[in-house]
């Protein structure tokens, strides 16, 4: 099934990642991720900007109220959900400067995660890691390259995570006590076709995969059956959620890093589409 986009704003960003749509917030937040900067659209289509540090890697509500932002090396933990509540930084988790956080989520147990990647994008520079309650750093997957999308299945009892160079969204348990167990390929992506970047699940239990490079959005089935494609005008297509009201828009977000303007006028512009299926809640993190 294909499916049509539309755009909902300009061209906003360099490299516009990390969408989560929260009613607590007004709507639909994401990031520029190099610039720094966390981007929220008002209710009139406008589009607020808040410079946090050298890197805004990704965001999640958190249950006590605010946010939680990765920076560049660190997590920002905002006490309201206004988009200018004063940030604090739980600490730098590393000190390599060549290594920066990239995208993250939440398990349903509240945990937050957060990957790493090297700015060269050396092979297995990077980690997937569970902060605990006082925002330290345990490693889960070591070693790995371009860390990005990770969300859950409407029961809680999968989950699903892509490292970009692999071409692959993996599939694992998940455990309330240990954790997550047992990788596996879920779905293979032919590298012609573009290599896996940001992901959401749908409330039917589907898998929707960013193709950085793919200039499309890819709807798997539970079973990892291709079964829906969005084409964008963009190739970097970067990272997507379900927002609205009714869960049922998906908001997906692009990048212009390296993009004749001229030949792609709409890279990093965020856009959407209406897929006939609806989304879940953000997942929030107890930070």
């Amino acid at each position: 099934m294909s499916i049509a986009p539309y755009t909902v704003t300009d061209p906003v960003a360099e490299h516009g990642e990390g969408p989560v749509w929260s009613s607590r917030w007004g709507g639909l937040r994401w990031v520029d991720m190099l610039a720094g900067d966390v981007l929220a659209l008002d209710p009139r289509g406008g589009v607020r900007r808040r410079h946090v540090g050298k890197v805004a890697a990704a965001l999640r509500p958190r249950t006590s109220g605010g946010y939680v932002v990765a920076g560049e090396r660190e997590l920002l933990l905002a006490d309201g959900d206004d988009l200018d509540a004063p940030l604090h930084s739980l600490g730098e988790a590393w000190s390599d400067p060549g290594v920066r956080m990239n995208d993250g989520g939440c398990d349903p147990d509240g945990r937050f995660y957060i990957g790493s990647m090297a700015y060269d994008e050396t092979p297995g520079g990077g980690s997937f890691y569970v902060a605990g309650p006082g925002g330290d750093l345990r490693v889960v997957l070591p070693e790995v390259t371009i860390s990005n999308g990770f969300d859950f299945s409407p029961d809680g009892s999968l989950a699903y995570y892509a490292d970009t160079t692999t071409g692959r969204v993996d599939g694992l348990d998940y455990d309330p006590e240990s954790g997550l167990s047992g990788r596996r390929p879920f779905a293979v992506i032919d590298p012609e076709q573009g290599a896996p970047d940001g992901l959401t699940v749908d409330a039917e239990g589907g898998v929707w995969v960013a193709l950085w490079e793919g200039a499309a959005v890819r709807r798997y089935d539970a079973s990892g059956r291709l079964d829906a494609v969005v084409s964008l005008p963009v190739r970097r297509v970067t990272a997507v959620t379900f927002g609205g009201e009714g869960l049922d828009r998906l908001f997906i977000t692009t990048s212009a890093l390296g993009v004749d303007r001229a030949e792609q006028p709409d890279a990093g512009a965020v856009f959407a589409a209406d897929p006939g299926v609806q989304g879940r809640p953000v997942l929030l993190t107890t930070l």
